[in-house]
């Protein structure tokens, strides 16, 4: 059950929805992992079901085509490609390394791309971060939206950092202070209600195609 957005006297059911959450760091300690697994509660008590993960289940040696073309995909990438198909939309509570993303997410992501289908397509992905810093983590968060959705994921515009986490959270992993809080809740029940809509009541379905000027061969076939 979920509050409608804009009237939080009213209950409705919310159709069934699945969201792979994890977070990016392996640390045991990570803040992001805390943000993880508050977001995974608040999925459920709004209705959604949830996949929460490991960045471990998603480890996997540097990319490389020769050891794609000879050996196949690595377990971690295998896993990763199965669980982004299983669920309808994915939520990563990432890290900032040095102004952007964990090398180990990008190698996931990287791995992942080269699968036909390719699996974060068209799939909805929510972004957020926590940090010990003033900003949070964001500035990461803006360098992982580019291959995201250079891979055509609609990766949801609104994104939640939360800054100087390791004061911010509540040994019980809720998040202290109650605007930062209800702004939390908030970004993450508008995103459930628009993957439902997107799920459940699709409208109208678009395509787009872009002609860069060349025609497709082996070199260029894949470049998405």
């Amino acid at each position: 059950m979920t509050a409608l957005q804009g009237d939080p006297g009213s209950i409705t059911p919310r159709e069934p929805v699945r969201f792979l959450v994890f977070s990016a760091s392996l640390r045991a300690a990570s803040l992001n992992s805390r943000l993880a697994r508050l977001t995974a509660g608040t999925i459920e008590q709004h209705g959604g079901t949830v996949d929460l993960a490991s960045m471990e289940d998603f480890d996997a040696s540097s990319y490389d085509q020769d050891t794609q073309d000879s050996d196949g995909f690595p377990p971690g990438a295998e896993e990763f490609r199965r669980r982004l198909e299983a669920n309808d939309a994915f939520v990563i509570a990432s890290p900032e390394y040095n102004s952007s993303m964990p090398g180990l997410l990008k190698n996931a992501i990287d791995w992942v791309s080269r699968y036909r289908p390719q699996p974060f397509n068209a799939r909805h992905g929510l972004l957020l971060s926590a940090s010990p810093s003033m900003v949070g983590g964001n500035r990461g968060l803006w360098a992982l939206r580019v291959p995201l959705e250079h891979l055509g994921a609609r990766v949801f515009p609104d994104m939640f950092s939360l800054a100087q986490a390791h004061q911010a959270l509540a040994a019980d992993g809720r998040i202290i202070n109650t605007q930062l809080s209800d702004r939390f809740e908030q970004t993450i029940v508008a995103f459930m209600d628009l993957v439902e809509a997107a799920k459940h009541y699709p409208c109208a379905k678009k395509a787009w195609f872009e002609f860069l000027g060349e025609h497709p061969n082996a070199a260029t076939a894949r470049e998405e």
